[in-house]
């Protein structure tokens, strides 16, 4: 009995806990991929977490865990667990969570699925994560290294709802104008206390119902396409944003048609003028976000500014903190520049109102 229970514990790799030891069960051969072995080792074992010692488990192919909660399983990393791309990977990504058995069911045991700890280098070839299918899924922890998206959310199960918990996770990805951090296209996720870095878009939302906070994309992939760079863009609408910081990008925040979400707490940074423009916040139709207390910090000598905007809309832009200072309470938006171009005329009204303000 003493001996099975030794057994038992020295095979899940923590006495704390049972976990299916995956390294145990594979054969690992120096540049050989492991994903047919590890995909066996997810089919055969429903309703298990998998542990992954550290060490590296080379991918060819992504790994697919069951969106059924009959089937599902949780995937373990110890911090230095790298799952990487094979020279020869081809798929979407390395781990395609709720990749298989699509389903829709939060009340049978086992649709609180995940991944946790280790790192995921795609080297470049893939995204780090999908989440396909499922409901209550799960990321924390994990480190994805050189990523062309580091976490894509795709439509949910649940009309389109995928309701995912993702924490404490950092994401550097290719430095290519393509590169972005967080893809989100399912609705009603909750992002908190993520880094990203080396990426042109920091965080893509096309969906409504997410919380984001703590969220922190850092631009430092080269200048020849700066323009392209944005920190936060929003196709969605309907979010709300806390503590978010957008370092570096030439536009912090940017939404695409009328939507409303809230800002709150929010920061737009640069350090360095060599990109030339700075926009904090960018409205290209109506403006009609909440945006309260935004922190702005221009460089000097570069083309910067607070908001622009398509067309006047209901939105209220409140105590922005502009290098420093803190602006008066009856700010209005529209006072500081318009998304379309203005001509001479508009261009001088424009600048005698903004003067005006600036002495009331």
């Amino acid at each position: 009995m003493i001996v099975a229970l030794l057994t038992q514990l020295a095979f899940s790799g923590h006495a704390a806990d049972a976990a299916l030891n995956v390294a145990g069960l594979i054969e690992a051969d120096p540049g050989v991929s492991v994903s047919a072995q590890l995909q066996r080792i997810i089919d055969e074992n429903p309703n298990r977490t998998l542990y992954f010692p550290d060490g590296e488990y080379l991918l060819s192919e992504p790994l697919r865990t069951p969106a059924d909660p009959r089937k599902s399983v949780s995937l373990k990393l110890d911090p230095y667990a790298v799952l990487a791309a094979a020279d020869d990977f081809e798929g979407e990504a390395l781990v395609m969570l709720g990749g298989k058995d699509a389903f829709n069911d939060t009340h049978t045991p086992g649709s609180n699925y995940s991944l946790s700890g280790g790192i995921l280098d795609p080297r470049g070839l893939a995204k780090a994560i999908t989440i396909e299918s499922g409901r209550e899924t799960v990321v924390k922890d994990v480190s994805v290294k050189n990523a062309t998206v580091g976490i894509h959310i795709k439509y949910g199960a649940n009309a389109g709802s995928s309701d995912a918990d993702i924490s404490s996770v950092n994401i550097i990805g290719t430095g290519t104008p393509d590169s972005t951090g967080l893809l989100v296209e399912g609705y009603d996720n909750t992002f908190t206390n993520i880094r990203i870095g080396y990426v042109f878009t920091g965080v893509h939302i096309k969906s409504a119902g997410n919380s984001l906070k703590n969220i922190h994309p850092l631009y430092y992939s080269g200048y020849s396409d700066y323009e392209k760079s944005i920190g936060f863009l929003d196709e969605g609408g309907d979010n709300l944003y806390d503590y978010c910081y957008s370092d570096q990008f030439c536009t912090g925040f940017c939404t695409t048609g009328n939507q409303k979400n809230i800002y709150n707490n929010c920061f737009t940074y640069w350090y360095s003028g060599d990109g030339g423009t700075e926009t904090c916040f960018i409205a290209r139709e109506e403006f009609n976000s909440i945006v309260t207390n935004m922190r702005i910090g221009f460089s000097k000598n570069t083309r910067n500014c607070v908001l622009k905007t398509g067309k006047l809309g209901c939105g209220v832009f409140d105590h922005p903190v502009v290098d420093a200072s803190r602006v008066s309470g009856n700010f209005r938006y529209q006072f500081y520049s318009s998304y379309n171009p203005l001509t001479p005329l508009r261009r001088a009204v424009y600048e005698i109102v903004k003067l005006l303000k600036s002495i009331t």
